[in-house]
């Protein structure tokens, strides 16, 4: 290495980096490639990083290998990869990002943050399929995805180590503002979970995009190295989900990379596999309802569960309300165009239950609206129309799924209420959100969430919910005379656990201190009793 344009030694090799470089999983031929290649962007990521040097003169080195890689002399990394013939484009590329580096300029957003990973991520992936004549959209698209998480996944790694070390924060400015700045991030516990959060579920979607990888590359050693490396990043994101990347550098231990390297020969999860883990993580009660079906309408209702929690986290998410918006619409186009494990699994429910697209949008539609960073409603019928949205829709689609179609005004009137008690239950977790959900026209002119959790008013409204609510549940027991009972067990047994929660608040009363009420153990075996018939 040419002592006049290193930084140093290099700070790290191709063994030593947070995934795979260069493993034997690949052809020892490529792996030469790849090694040439992983020198000159180790060489240019030392320089970018080197704390003693200025920006001026780290700008001169990394130009300095640009024209190397164009054939000027001085850098024999750079001339190496020139002579092998492959890599030049891409780590011209990569030095775009470098420069960024040098510069310390930061990002803005989530799309800023993205176009800095195509420069410093995406080109390894697109070099790693040009090797290997894998080149198809689905293919690209998948790898795009997956090194972009991974880049993430590091950004997240070392955000202690990068802020303290070299002054720079990859974290996107606007949502670090959406929690309280970057102060808060870097100094209060609950501020920076609230954004590992957001920016690690923007990132497991990221993941169910590259899930398809390793099944759609005709090379066998690359498809082993794209396993094994989604999912080593599978395993570093459940572990930033629960660790503190300020406190302590969250690192991927030896034992998890084995066991993603020992699950490569299967190529992943099955779409079918990473929803199902999705809606076990959540840990709801709904997962009791779904556990009396079986087969093809269990795996449909995953899908429709999945798909809504996904959309939720969204709007309850940390993102600035722009960027809600614009994830929200992605999900949209998703509808038309599966393009992740989730959405795919999505596509592959609404064919087979015939469940109306309608429904799907009438869902991201709610979370628009509580995508608002300030959410009031005005009056009974728009809350009327938010609980057809956001919990309509859920009953319109899971009695298709139920094989009941002739059972919709069940559904809907089973939604709207279990909407109804959600909405008692959560008052003071929305209003921490600055959201109120109880219609202003029952509790006087807007004010902040906290006066009107405060008004006099507001436990007569509290009673008129539960007075529709109780009415609801009428509604739905209504609604099942004269129709099959059986297919519709999985909606009773809801039914039963929300009636339970009803008693509850009906029993509290609205005056604080207001405890969540929520089911005993001896009801939650009840629940699984009944969903399995018992």
């Amino acid at each position: 290495m040419s002592a006049s344009i290193a930084a140093g030694p290099p700070t790290r090799g191709p063994d030593s980096e947070n995934f795979p470089v260069a493993s034997r999983l690949l052809a020892p031929a490529v792996r030469g490639r790849v090694l040439a290649f992983y020198r000159v962007v180790r060489l240019s990521d030392d320089i970018a990083d080197a704390a003693d040097l200025a920006p001026e003169e780290k700008l001169r080195r990394l130009d300095a290998i640009e024209a190397a890689l164009d054939g000027a002399p001085g850098v024999p990394e750079a001339t190496a990869l020139r002579e092998n013939g492959a890599g030049v484009e891409e780590a011209k590329t990569m030095l775009t990002a470098f420069r960024r580096d040098a510069r310390n300029e930061g990002c803005e957003d989530w799309e800023a943050l993205a176009d800095y990973c195509a420069h410093s991520a995406v080109p390894v992936g697109r070099f790693l399929l040009r090797l290997h004549d894998e080149g198809t959209h689905a293919a690209m698209q998948a790898a795009d995805a997956l090194c972009t998480a991974l880049q993430v996944l590091n950004h997240l790694q070392d955000m202690g180590e990068d802020r303290a070390a070299l002054g720079r924060i990859y974290l996107p400015r606007s949502w670090m503002e959406a929690v309280g700045g970057e102060s808060a991030v870097f100094n209060e516990a609950a501020p920076r979970r609230a954004l590992l959060d957001a920016l690690l579920d923007r990132t497991e979607t990221l993941l169910d995009t590259a899930a398809a990888l390793p099944r759609l590359l005709c090379s066998r050693r690359l498809a082993l190295e794209s396993a094994a490396t989604i999912g080593c990043a599978r395993r570093l994101l459940s572990r930033l989900r629960t660790g503190d990347p300020v406190a302590s550098r969250v690192a991927l231990p030896k034992p998890d990379a084995l066991t993603a390297l020992v699950a490569a020969p299967f190529n992943g999860p099955s779409d079918a596999a990473l929803v199902r883990a999705r809606v076990t993580r959540a840990g709801s009660s709904f997962a009791r309802g779904m556990a009396s079906l079986r087969g093809e309408r269990r795996r449909a209702l995953h899908a429709v569960y999945a798909f809504c929690r996904a959309v939720d986290d969204i709007a309850d998410g940390a993102a600035p309300e722009d960027e809600k918006r614009r994830f929200l619409g992605e999900w949209r186009a998703k509808l038309d165009r599966p393009d992740c494990a989730l959405s795919r699994e999505l596509a592959r429910a609404r064919a087979r239950f015939d469940l109306p697209k309608s429904e799907c949008l009438a869902m991201i539609d709610g979370m628009e609206t509580d995508a608002a960073a300030r959410l009031r409603i005005p009056d009974e019928a728009a809350l009327d129309l938010y609980c057809r949205r956001v919990a309509g829709s859920v009953g319109a689609l899971s009695v298709r799924i139920f094989g009941a179609p002739e059972a919709e005004a069940f559904g809907l009137a089973l939604g709207r209420t279990l909407q109804l008690v959600n909405i008692l239950r959560d008052i003071d977790e929305d209003a921490a959100r600055d959201r109120v959900y109880i219609p202003l026209s029952w509790l006087g002119p807007d004010a902040s969430a906290e006066e009107l959790l405060a008004r006099p008013d507001l436990h007569e409204a509290c009673h008129r919910l539960l007075t529709r609510a109780e009415e609801g549940f009428a509604a739905a027991e209504a609604a099942l005379a004269g129709t099959d009972a059986k297919p519709l067990r999985p909606a009773r047994v809801m039914m039963w656990a929300y009636r339970r929660l009803f008693d509850r608040l009906l029993a509290r009363g609205f005056h604080p201190p207001r405890i969540r009420p929520r089911l005993s153990a001896g009801e939650r075996a009840r629940l699984a009793a009944m969903a399995l018939g018992w």
